[in-house]
């Protein structure tokens, strides 16, 4: 940092698995990424470029290189994946993932219907081949899946062999985790930490204000997702308190 402030809290540095962070790229140029990086490359944790937009992103080796020469992982959205499924062409997206070199896939069920077990299944087989991210909930903002819903798919990818959970809440954060207005569905969030762990969940949080929650819940080392690129800067200020929204929250912690 540029100088010293008391009572900042701790934040964890990379490679870190808490206070993680997860960049939405939805379709930067070559230079944007070049000044993402370079104004904001110490707090970028991982990068998912939206839905399929890889499907149309000019240049995307060498974005991906772009990335990678700066010690960032990328990895498709898990929509990509359930374009390749629906469509019987898993075993292309599988070639996909080793023609990119990527590291990192997500399974997701948000756009199409699957048997949770099949997508257990999934889950299994490409962590056979890369770290898997999985995300739980629906992109329809009329189904309401129940807390003990979330919890048991949540534990279930979790056994299957998911490094983590994503909680389903799409680049605007109006549905899944949130009310149609972006307010966030408290009792359902509580409920999912009484039974799984938070280090291992990543929650999409594209609002400030969805992001500040979550801050005062569980502090400035949460993992949150779906992070506007332009945002970075901004979010590390409230993970610090040093941001009105979260002024006073670490103030007197004695650190």
């Amino acid at each position: 940092m540029n100088y010293i402030l008391k009572s900042i809290p701790d934040r964890t540095v990379k490679p870190r698995t808490s206070g993680f962070t997860m960049a939405m790229d939805k379709g930067l140029s070559l230079r944007e990424v070049e000044d993402f990086i370079e104004v904001s490359g110490d707090f970028i944790d991982i990068v998912k470029f939206g839905w399929a937009t890889s499907y149309v992103t000019k240049r995307l080796k060498e974005k991906i290189e772009l990335y990678r020469s700066a010690g960032i992982p990328v990895y498709f959205g898990g929509t990509l994946f359930e374009a390749f499924l629906v469509r019987d062409q898993l075993d292309d997206y599988r070639r996909l993932l080793d023609t990119y070199e990527l590291t990192f896939a997500e399974v997701s069920d948000g756009s199409i219907t699957l048997d949770h077990e099949k997508k257990c299944e999934y889950i299994r087989m490409l962590a056979k081949q890369v770290t898997v991210l999985s995300e739980v909930g629906s992109k329809d903002a009329a189904k309401i899946i129940p807390p003990y819903k979330w919890i048991e798919q949540m534990q279930k990818e979790l056994d299957a062999g998911a490094w983590k959970v994503i909680g389903e809440a799409r680049e605007g954060g109006t549905v899944g985790l949130f009310r149609d207005s972006g307010e966030v569905r408290q009792g359902l969030v509580e409920e999912i930490l009484t039974k799984i762990p938070e280090d291992r969940i990543i929650w999409e949080a594209p609002q400030k204000e969805q992001q500040v929650w979550f801050i005062k819940l569980l502090g400035a080392n949460v993992n949150l997702g779906n992070i506007a690129p332009n945002e970075f800067i901004s979010l590390e200020t409230l993970r610090l308190g040093l941001r009105g929204d979260t002024f006073d929250h670490f103030l007197n912690l004695g650190v």
